[in-house]
């Protein structure tokens, strides 16, 4: 089984470049969507978020602005909410990885918002960033509700620039040029990696049992 790893910066378009690879027949496991449904009321973080962070707590929900708005300038409350919520997020990817091997699936995607960051891609076969013209990414995430220029900025300055990511990559899929053409560049994608070998499934065994990646 293939793993590509798929990357952009925020306002991307990485959403819809994972939605092509769904359309297209691959599966998609979503991190972001991991992570919102650990916050939910029922999810498996709540209670240890609640219990860390009161005050974002609004009509029985996570208030996930206020609690970005929190974590974001304080590293160490950062480090608390990851400490929560990456072994959860690990063990649903493990999960999601396990039942399309089950399938005899080929290729399967993993939609990551810091692929790089995290060191990610050192888990996948392949890598694919998703990126567009500063001044479309710019207008596409200044046109967010709640979004200014400064949180813009100091979420980009928490991220592996948009260069470094490219050259990082294995493939790069370009989103300015309209949705065509990026659905042929996924489709160009798919077809290439048709004939490669998968490195990281299954995982390499523990020394007791198997390891979780």
């Amino acid at each position: 089984m293939i793993i590509l790893g798929l990357t952009g910066s925020i306002g991307m378009g990485k959403s819809v470049a994972a939605d092509t690879f769904r359309r297209l027949g691959v599966p998609v496991h979503d991190a972001d969507k991991t992570v919102h449904q650990l916050m939910a009321p029922d999810g498996q973080a709540f209670g240890e978020i609640s219990h860390l962070f009161p005050d974002v707590i609004e009509d029985g929900v996570i208030n996930r602005r206020r609690l970005g708005d929190q974590v974001f300038v304080n590293p160490s409350q950062l480090g608390k909410l990851e400490n929560i919520l990456h072994p959860l997020v690990k063990l649903q990817k493990h999960r999601f990885l396990a039942t399309a091997a089950r399938r005899q699936v080929a290729l399967v995607v993993l939609d990551v918002p810091l692929l790089f960051e995290g060191q990610g891609q050192k888990r996948c076969d392949g890598t694919v960033t998703v990126t567009a013209p500063w001044f479309v990414q710019r207008a596409r995430v200044l046109a967010r509700p709640g979004m200014t220029a400064e949180k813009f900025q100091a979420i980009l300055s928490k991220q592996v620039p948009d260069a470094q990511k490219r050259k990082l990559s294995t493939f790069v899929v370009q989103t300015g040029n309209g949705r065509l053409e990026s659905l042929r560049m996924i489709r160009n994608i798919i077809s290439e990696t048709q004939n490669w070998q998968g490195r990281h499934w299954p995982p390499v065994p523990a020394r007791f049992g198997r390891q979780i990646h």
